[in-house]
């Protein structure tokens, strides 16, 4: 029998595990909200953070690298993610939808969330990058 083959990352994401803790991105366009001619893209990512490892841990803070097609940087800190602090418990997972506007039509986000043990230490759990991308467009044939 076979082996069956890991799973491959789809273009717009990724998936990361760093001390128990995994973290998945999934990103995609938002058509309705992207307009190339004001050099605006506008894409939503959805995250699901899952506590695989044998301890509690709970979400400190975030820290987000985003870089644009032309490699401008931008730094995003802050407490939590969308308002909240998580503590997640071993086999407990949670799930959380954001966005990011672009001047470029494409880009990258990765990053760390910082999360904090009971015993009080801290350690940081690695995003993984992942493509902020438009969906490819066929090419027409002549």
């Amino acid at each position: 029998m076979k082996p069956a083959n890991p799973a491959q990352p789809r273009p717009g994401s990724s998936d990361t595990l760093t001390a128990g803790i995994r973290v998945q991105a999934q990103a995609q366009i938002v058509e309705s909200e992207t307009d190339p001619e004001r050099l605006h893209w506008f894409y939503t990512y959805r995250i699901v953070i899952r506590n695989e490892g044998e301890t509690p841990a709970k979400l400190r803070s975030r820290h987000w690298i985003i870089l644009d097609a032309n490699n401008q940087r931008e730094d995003v800190r802050g407490p939590g993610v969308v308002g909240k602090t998580p503590r997640l418990a071993p086999g407990e997972q949670f799930e959380y939808v954001s966005a990011c506007p672009l001047r470029t039509p494409w880009g990258t986000m990765e990053g760390t969330y910082t999360f904090e043990r009971d015993d009080g230490t801290t350690f940081d759990a690695a995003i993984g990058r992942f493509f902020l991308v438009p969906p490819s467009k066929p090419v027409a044939h002549a």
